[in-house]
């Protein structure tokens, strides 16, 4: 456990961004499996839909580097990949 009275303190700012990181996280797997949802059920404006609000979210989660933004452009891109291959 931290001695230091800084060391306290970066302790609870530690707690404090791992809760709020892992909110992020969740958030960007919600939407992908939204998209991905929409994909299995051939639903084409569905999936047009849902990436729509995924693309967003995925940015912004790496704008706030809670994912790298590789990581985030190869998600967006694999996905838009998979809307747009639907007939």
């Amino acid at each position: 456990m931290a001695n230091h009275k800084s060391a306290i303190k970066r302790a609870k700012q530690n707690t404090v961004r791992n809760l709020r990181n892992k909110a992020v996280r969740t958030r960007v797997k919600s939407v992908i499996k939204d998209v991905r949802i929409a994909i299995q059920s051939n639903s084409k404006e569905q999936a047009i839909s849902a990436l729509k609000v995924a693309v967003p979210t995925i940015d912004k989660a790496a704008g706030k580097r809670v994912v790298h933004r590789n990581n985030a452009a190869r998600k967006i891109s694999r996905l838009t990949r998979q809307v747009n291959a639907l007939g």
